[in-house]
Parts: C-alpha cells; structure tokens; sequence
C-alpha cells in the first residue's frame, strides 16, 4: 500500500465527510426515530449550505493530505505530485 507518513489519517477526514454527507442527504427524513425525535436533524437550508462546505473543504483537505502523504513516502516524485494536484485539486468543480 501506498503512503503512510500520516498512519493513513487522512481517511478518517474522508469519514467525517461521509458523515456529513449523510447528515445533509437524511436532513429533512421525518420518519421517527428509535428513541425518540424524528431520523432527520430538521436543520435550517443556511445550516445545510454550511454542512455542504464543510463536507467540499474536507474532501479537499483530504485530497491534498493524500498528495503530500505519497510525495513524502516516495511514492511519486515532485513532478507526479504537482500534476495530482493539478488534476485533483486545482481543477475541481466544486
């Protein structure tokens, strides 16, 4: 496997932007939860539209972990790593 100069943390960022995902995709689900209260947060759409930038921010941030992690591990050169994060993060649609 590749990288690990980071112990492979940057999946963990990975994980909480998936939970963020998750939150913003069952936000308004008003079926009724196990001990009370409804599955869904019933969050306002400002608080979404903040949840659906941190979840981009992170995915970024996971992104570019990612790429430092395999220049430091030998695992692509200066070269390689500039094109990755050429392509990976410089031209995003976000």
């Amino acid at each position: 496997m590749s990288g690990g100069y980071f112990d492979y943390q940057q999946y963990r960022i990975h994980d909480i932007a998936e939970s963020i995902k998750e939150l913003i995709a069952s936000n308004n689900d008003d079926t009724p939860a196990e001990f009370g209260g409804t599955v869904g947060n019933m969050f306002s759409q400002e608080t979404i539209a903040k949840f659906k930038e941190a979840e981009l921010t992170l995915r970024k941030a996971e992104a570019m972990a990612q790429r430092v992690d395999w220049l430091v591990s030998s695992d692509d050169s200066e070269e390689s790593f500039h094109s990755r994060w050429k392509e990976e993060l410089d031209n995003r649609d976000d």
